[in-house]
């Protein structure tokens, strides 16, 4: 099950990445996960939202540049070796990670990964075999 993330480019100066943020806040957005990836000029913030299309749209309309992309959250139980049991499975299937992040839900038992994959729907085809649970977008955006 593929979830939308946008990614937002951003300059690579003080303040820049308040104002995303206060633009979400006034459009009623709640980031539900992120990631800031950055160089020396320049920053990609991803995020998960509540509201993909109303994100877009209004980062745009102040701006920023902004793009969509398809990626995977994937449950995984929030103990030592959750995360290699996945890249092991993945590895063994000849699919590549081109990048990741996680997020803690509050109740603690289970941690949950958001993947980019080179191959995303061999991917999600190779984590239902395993029985490793992917969470569909509607699921993760209101969590």
């Amino acid at each position: 099950m593929k979830v939308e993330q946008i990614s937002v480019f951003l300059e690579n100066r003080a303040g820049r990445l308040e104002e995303v943020t206060k633009i979400l806040a006034e459009a009623s957005i709640n980031i539900r996960a992120l990631s800031l990836a950055d160089t020396s000029d320049f920053g990609i913030l991803r995020l998960i939202v509540t509201d993909i299309e109303k994100a877009q749209q209004v980062l745009k309309d102040k701006g920023f540049t902004v793009g969509k992309t398809n990626v995977v959250a994937v449950e995984v139980t929030d103990k030592p070796g959750g995360l290699h049991n996945i890249l092991s499975i993945l590895s063994q299937n000849n699919i590549n990670v081109e990048y990741m992040y996680a997020f803690v839900q509050q109740s603690g038992n289970n941690a949950v990964l958001i993947f980019r994959f080179d191959k995303t729907d061999d991917a999600i085809e190779v984590l239902n075999k395993n029985n490793i649970k992917t969470i569909p977008g509607k699921e993760l955006y209101n969590l």
